[in-house]
């Protein structure tokens, strides 16, 4: 297990739980992995809920960041330190206005990954990146690497602060991309310390796909 160095936090900035209508995972269960595989900063996105990041807050205040990822009319969003949720399905400049009055940090989930809700018109990107904060440029869920260079590139093209994550929806993925990091308790510190983090990593494979597929089984019968 990673050593963290005092007042740094491992972070995992992507994860689902039964809050998402794609993955299983009991948020009491999500916190013992954390523990267990040695991160110390979650943010819990299920898509379109925060009902997990709000029942992690209470369990865990200090580990948990009220967190959400958004679907609008094209891409997803990612947002951190939110106040409440947002619904699915609105326009991308008016999810980024109501997030910016919540003070959110604002980031772009796996916006290159063509199978997974990734359907941005020509120039929205380059629209919307003077109002964003970050961008996801490594999420383990991406079938090729070439999607996260994409994300990569754009990020540094535009001056935004680079973001990753696991994209779990099961326990076994939790932890597969992290950033170590100063520790931060708002999106104003969240900026601060993405300027110090390092990156840890690996694709998880496309087999994880058959998780989300069982868990939407699953709840189509139950």
């Amino acid at each position: 297990m990673e050593t963290i160095k005092e007042g740094f936090v491992r972070a995992e900035f992507h994860c689902h739980t039964r809050y998402s209508p794609d993955s299983l995972v009991r948020v009491k269960d999500l916190l013992e992995a954390c523990e267990a595989k040695g991160i110390t900063k979650i943010a819990i996105t299920d898509h379109g809920s925060m009902g997990g990041a709000f029942e992690a807050q209470k369990l865990d205040p200090k580990k948990a960041v009220l967190a959400e990822e958004i679907q609008t009319t094209e891409g997803e969003l990612l947002a951190y330190f939110m106040t409440e949720p947002i619904a699915q399905g609105l326009p991308v400049m008016d999810v980024i206005e109501r997030l910016k009055a919540q003070g959110a940090y604002i980031s772009v989930a796996h916006p290159f990954d063509p199978y997974r809700g990734s359907h941005w018109h020509d120039g929205t990107l380059e629209a919307i990146a003077t109002l964003i904060d970050g961008v996801e440029v490594f999420n383990a869920r991406c079938i090729k690497q070439s999607f996260n260079d994409l994300a990569y590139a754009f990020a540094m093209d535009h001056g935004l602060q680079i973001l990753v994550g696991s994209d779990s929806h099961s326990l076994r993925e939790l932890g597969t991309a992290t950033l170590t990091m100063p520790d931060f308790n708002n999106a104003d510190e969240l900026r601060e310390a993405l300027n110090e983090a390092t990156f840890s990593g690996t694709l998880s494979g496309p087999f994880v796909r058959v998780i989300s597929t069982y868990a939407k089984f699953v709840k189509k019968l139950f």
